[in-house]
């Protein structure tokens, strides 16, 4: 019962920004674990970073620590990921994705999230 839209993708130069948002419905936002994964191309659907549904802590894949940021606003049901310094291996599919099984984890596997977006694309280039 729980949709998922992302927004915010678009093609930027490698070492741009982007701010993308995912606003949820069906659901009470402030008890899903949120996550944002991407999907390249060639490549599997891979973790990108997630925030808990307790206290707001956040993971990130290695790949992406210190240059992107996730947030969410619960009274707007909206979790966010700014992504800045962006690379061309940056390229890809992004889609969030709602956790409700876990209180305090940041699940990283993509088996853990129930519900999922439609995925916006976010292509840099060099």
């Amino acid at each position: 019962q729980v949709q998922l839209v992302e927004s915010g993708g678009g093609l930027v130069q490698a070492g741009g920004s982007l701010r993308l948002s995912c606003a949820a419905s069906g659901g009470t936002f402030g008890r899903f674990g949120m996550g944002w994964f991407r999907q390249g191309p060639g490549k599997e659907r891979e973790f990108v970073a997630g925030i808990n549904r307790f206290n707001g802590r956040t993971a990130y894949t290695d790949s992406v620590k210190g240059r992107f940021t996730i947030s969410r606003d619960n009274a707007k049901n909206t979790v966010y990921l700014q992504m800045n310094s962006l690379k061309p291996e940056d390229t890809a599919v992004y889609y969030c994705a709602a956790d409700i099984a876990s209180m305090v984890a940041v699940h990283t596997t993509s088996g853990e999230y129930a519900y999922w977006g439609q995925g916006t694309q976010v292509t840099v280039s060099s």
